[in-house]
């Protein structure tokens, strides 16, 4: 990676890690509401004896560090790393920061909406936030599980036995602000449409399909073309992808070649192995 890729990389996890720490000081823990994860038991020990949230965060991910350690690549994990210790670092310089209302329904949708942000920018940065975002990556790596349901299924291991600290309406109001933030991240990693056809033109088309293969495990056909303007006969690949895995398949194609040429489409129904079942006519 280049060091202008690499600014731009810690740039977006610096970011996201900011917002993050916004949604939980200035919107969640003024108004009682919980969260999912480390960042959930973070709050309850924080709403049970005032420990503050930088602290625990940093204890606990740094013991989920270690499971992660064991399944997630080295840069994930030197990203996750990064997003941690400034996720900490901003929780605590922006701790005095607070919005109080009585109407709780607009601290859990502004909570939500900052924290799908702030993971997403994160997510897209290679990095995690590390807790039931580790889990969560090794759900889709290894299950194939979409990232940010798998990160709503971890954290409401979380956030339902919370209610004894928080009470039942905040965290009905707690799983509100929870799905927000699924759908907000679910649109930044993955966008509105789930499919995306992909055409690939390069003269490193075996290595580009050869790793597209091992690690998206997705089909590829490959077919013959002919350039207009010399003749020359081309491969051609194509392969149809969720938009979850189209960050990491224009990765493979860039580290293969920079000058591949390559059109994304939208696929608005994709019906195959891997993907939908054939709709039965009966």
């Amino acid at each position: 990676m280049k060091p202008k890729e690499w600014g731009y990389t810690f740039l977006k996890i610096i970011v996201g890690a900011f917002i993050f720490s916004l949604a939980v000081n200035v919107f969640a823990l003024p108004n009682d509401l919980g969260e999912g994860g480390v960042t959930g038991l973070t709050m309850v020990l924080f709403y049970l004896f005032k420990i503050a949230p930088a602290l625990t965060t940093l204890a606990f991910n740094g013991i989920l560090l270690i499971i992660g350690y064991r399944f997630l690549d080295r840069l994930t994990i030197i990203l996750t790393v990064v997003a941690i210790s400034f996720t900490s670092l901003f929780l605590q310089l922006t701790k005095m920061l607070s919005f109080h209302t009585d109407q709780t329904i607009i601290s859990a949708i502004s909570a939500g909406a900052l924290m799908g942000l702030g993971m997403g920018l994160i997510m897209q940065g290679g990095g995690t936030t590390a807790g039931s975002a580790i889990l969560a990556k090794i759900a889709n790596k290894y299950l194939g599980w979409n990232t940010s349901y798998a990160l709503l299924f971890f954290d409401l291991i979380v956030v339902v036995p919370s209610t004894i600290v928080i009470g039942f309406q905040n965290m009905l109001f707690t799983i509100v602000s929870l799905y927000i933030s699924t759908k907000v991240l679910d649109f930044i990693l993955e966008g509105y449409n789930p499919k995306k056809s992909v055409t690939i033109i390069s003269e490193k088309y075996e290595d580009i399909a050869r790793e597209i293969d091992l690690k998206l495990s997705r089909g590829i056909t490959l077919l013959n073309g002919e350039g207009y303007y010399l003749r020359q006969e081309k491969k051609i690949l194509y392969i149809v992808v969720s938009k979850q895995q189209l960050l990491s398949l224009t990765k493979i194609v860039n580290k293969h070649d920079k000058k591949a040429f390559f059109i994304i489409n939208d696929a608005q129904s994709v019906i195959g192995e891997g993907f939908s079942k054939q709709i039965s006519s009966e």
